[in-house]
């Protein structure tokens, strides 16, 4: 598998990074260990989890594979705090709050250091400086070798980055993890050039549009999809939509007359965009990860990627947009 620097910095990631969102929950530590295997076997070497996925479990999952089924050396591990579900304040950057659950993934991951750490959501009622505080105490402590943010927007996205630079001595931020597939391209009006003006490499997650841009749920929803899972029902039925539907079955032409798969249609595309790093795969077994990994083999020929391009185009205007 291709390799990529994450943004300015030196570390080389792979293209493709591993996702473990349903890891200890709708996942089983069997079939991880076999995806985790299946991934560095393919030269993957970033996984992408937070402390929220399975309330922990992920983290406890991943820690537990990196004694027998992967060596530690052989990945780049990547996890996220703030974010606070169950609660009634939802998101928590607070200094106190992200260095504790900073500790707590380490403790289940069984390392000493991540090598990246990313905020998971800007808080409003935290001051930007004492987040910022965290990320830097984080690094100059050992705890995380790179930071970076997670579902900002672009003002957010260049105050923290910004922020940053303003003063020697404090971590840059190199990465953030945003939702982007063709199904959602709102970060193209300001994330997105925010990053790479700033040097931020982008990670997308949800590349596929939350499974919908396999072609999966064209005629109906499968026993064993995400969108019959009570956890993930809302999560895919916000895609199941006329709109989206018509750009599925884009995609579905273009992977027909390519001789691919729709995912690999999709998937190589956010893969290819200026500005991405690496797309989180968030496969929910063996089976469906090969088929991901199969991507690395093509690259979408240009008017195919122009045609798509133009039946998932999003308005932009005023003022992102000007003259």
């Amino acid at each position: 598998m291709q390799q990529r620097p994450l943004g300015r910095a030196g570390l080389l990631v792979s293209r493709l990074a591993l996702g473990t969102m349903t890891w200890g929950r709708d996942t089983e530590a069997d079939d991880a260990a076999a995806q985790l295997k299946t991934f560095v076997d393919a030269g993957g070497n970033l996984i992408d989890t937070a402390d929220v996925y399975g309330e922990g479990d992920a983290e406890s999952v991943i820690g537990n594979l990196l004694t027998g089924v992967v060596n530690r050396d052989d990945v780049l591990l990547a996890t996220k705090s703030g974010l606070r579900p169950s609660r009634e304040r939802r998101r928590d950057t607070s200094r106190g709050h992200l260095l504790r659950s900073l500790d707590a993934s380490l403790s289940r991951l069984g390392v000493e250091y991540v090598d990246l750490w990313q905020v998971h959501g800007y808080d409003p009622e935290t001051p930007l400086d004492e987040t910022m505080s965290a990320l830097d105490h984080a690094v100059t402590t050992g705890r995380a070798r790179y930071v970076g943010i997670s579902n900002f927007s672009g003002w957010q996205t260049a105050q923290a980055a910004t922020w940053q630079t303003a003063w020697p001595g404090r971590a840059p931020l190199v990465a953030a993890q945003v939702e982007y597939s063709l199904l959602e391209r709102g970060i193209e009006r300001e994330v997105l050039p925010a990053c790479q003006t700033l040097g931020l490499g982008v990670l997308p997650w949800s590349p596929l549009g939350r499974g919908v841009l396999t072609g999966k749920y064209r005629h109906g929803r499968p026993a064993d999809s995400r969108a019959a899972s009570p956890h993930f029902e809302l999560f895919v039925s916000l895609y199941l939509d006329p709109r989206c539907s018509a750009i599925v079955e884009s995609v579905v032409t273009a992977a027909s007359g390519l001789g691919v798969s729709p995912l690999e249609v999709a998937l190589a595309w956010v893969r290819d965009r200026p500005g991405v790093v690496a797309p989180v795969l968030g496969a929910r077994s063996v089976g469906q990860l090969l088929g991901a990994l199969q991507v690395e083999e093509i690259t979408l020929p240009g008017e195919i990627s122009r045609a798509l391009d133009d039946v998932s185009a999003i308005t932009v205007g005023y003022p992102e947009r000007q003259g």
